[in-house]
């Protein structure tokens, strides 16, 4: 007979501090929430006060940058001897700066994963994939990570296998291994292709991948949407009732495997950054034409400071040893949030500053402008680890003169064109719809005409690539959009 016995071990374990936590959420909160974090703060911490910009300051010992303030020397020393670890030292661990160019080891690798995965946020359906990748080996935990994180609001994956593959510099063959997986992976149907795909997954799941709702999917998802259930029948030789109640089984699947994880806030957007164009005189090294700078949306948080009195109160060394231990730990906690504040701010503000140097084309002309760019580029010139990059865009906006856009949108893989330059999928996708709207009603394009027509512009696709972005699009196939 089989027991339970208990065995008493000793195991290392990575503990995330209450602070550094917080420094992490700070850094992947988009702005309009990142206003709530610093109400909350402000009330839970009485040290901390908004900074009233109505006056004028003369206090000598407060810093202008509007998230971090000087303390006097006595404060100074006694936090360096009060803090074990200082907030540089411990962000410098995890999420390394500009100044840190040197290679990761494997145990700076495998601390950075523990971190992110070990951030308690709110529920996304990023974290749930990663979350059933646990006992995967670490290339398999790699490759499911980018998958994950190319999944878009509705939990589809957009990106073809050859683009997921040349995004994490693999070959095709592992990439669609990992793939395989995580279709598995829960919520069913979750990275799918499109809505066949995903409605067929969910099919599969349940023993029904071969049945007549499948083959219905597989075959004649145009008819179905349109409800044309008697061309249906005739084409696959069933009762129309029998492929009626094929539809209404289909109609309880979910289309939108992302759609639980989706925010229910309805607010507007708020852009974290803002791109402004220069004029000539204002761009350095002059030229003929304008460049553009980017600066922090920081009109809509409120500047921070340490109350003067609650620092006065400390540095006169009072009896009540009780309240002055109270007082240096609120100041230290004041301190340490004002600091990863502007470490978050730094963050953001570099990378902005990436994608507007890289991406400078499409500011000036739009979407058919866009570059090819992939994390690891902006992550490798900015000094930080690829999982902080995608971390730190998620959730991110940027006003720009093209409008307002989620900054993972200026991430995108590409094709390479005869004459050696990239373009990225999004001009692709342009140039699809350009040949639609100029097509002839009684003459569509047929994906393999499409095809052909770009290549004559210098650019190979492959047609199966056309289709899958023709359907992103939401252009019917030619022979649904003739007449």
């Amino acid at each position: 007979m089989v027991g339970m016995d208990l065995i008493a071990g000793v195991a290392q374990q990575q503990v995330l501090s209450p602070q550094m936590q917080q420094s992490l959420q700070l850094l992947q909160t988009p702005v309009a929430e990142l206003r709530q974090m610093i109400a909350a703060e402000l009330a839970s911490n009485p040290v901390l006060e908004e900074e009233n910009l109505l006056g004028s300051s003369t206090d000598s010992d407060e810093d202008p940058h509007p998230h971090s303030q000087a303390l006097t020397k006595e404060e100074n020393d006694r936090s360096a001897r009060d803090n074990e670890f200082s907030l540089q030292d411990e962000w410098r661990d995890y999420l390394p700066q500009a100044s840190i160019r040197s290679p990761f080891s494997a145990e700076d690798e495998e601390r950075r994963r523990f971190l992110f995965e070990s951030q308690v946020s709110r529920p996304t359906l990023r974290n749930l994939v990663m979350d059933q990748a646990v006992g995967f080996p670490p290339e398999e935990r790699r490759l499911v990570e980018l998958v994950a994180g190319s999944l878009d609001d509705d939990g589809y994956l957009r990106m073809t296998i050859a683009e997921l593959a040349s995004a994490a510099g693999v070959p095709e063959v592992p990439m669609e291994a990992v793939l395989r997986k995580v279709r598995e992976f829960e919520p069913p149907g979750v990275a799918a292709s499109d809505l066949a795909d995903c409605l067929l997954l969910q099919l599969s799941r349940r023993g029904e991948g071969n049945g007549l709702a499948a083959r219905i999917l597989c075959h004649h998802l145009p008819q179905l949407a349109r409800h044309r259930y008697d061309e249906i029948a005739r084409d696959l030789r069933v009762p129309v009732d029998d492929v009626s109640a094929a539809a209404r089984h289909i109609a309880t699947l979910e289309p939108k495997p992302g759609r639980p994880f989706a925010s229910a806030d309805e607010q507007g957007v708020i852009p974290d950054l803002i791109v402004i164009p220069q004029t000539n005189a204002e761009t350095e090294g002059g030229g003929d034409r304008g460049g553009f700078s980017v600066r922090l949306n920081e009109d809509e948080l409120p500047r921070l400071k340490i109350s003067n009195d609650y620092k006065e109160l400390l540095a006169d060394r009072g009896q009540n040893e009780e309240l002055l231990l109270y007082l240096r730990e609120k100041i230290k906690g004041a301190r340490f949030f004002m600091r990863s504040l502007q470490q978050r701010q730094q963050t953001l503000l570099a990378i902005g500053n990436q994608i507007v140097s890289r991406q400078e084309d499409f500011f000036r002309r739009g979407a058919s402008a866009l570059k090819p760019l992939i994390m690891a580029q902006i992550a490798e010139a900015v000094g930080l680890h690829v999982t902080t990059v995608s971390r730190a865009v998620s959730g991110k906006y940027m006003d720009t003169p093209q409008g307002l856009f989620e900054m993972r949108y200026f991430f995108t893989p590409g094709f390479q064109n005869s004459d050696g330059s990239s373009v990225s999928n999004e001009t692709v996708k342009g140039a699809i719809r350009d040949m639609v709207d100029k097509e002839s009603p009684r003459a569509t394009l047929s994906d393999q005409e499409i095809v052909t027509e770009l290549e004559a512009r210098g650019l190979k696709v492959a047609r199966r690539t056309i289709a899958k972005y023709r359907e992103q699009l939401g252009i019917l196939p030619s022979h649904l959009r003739k007449n």
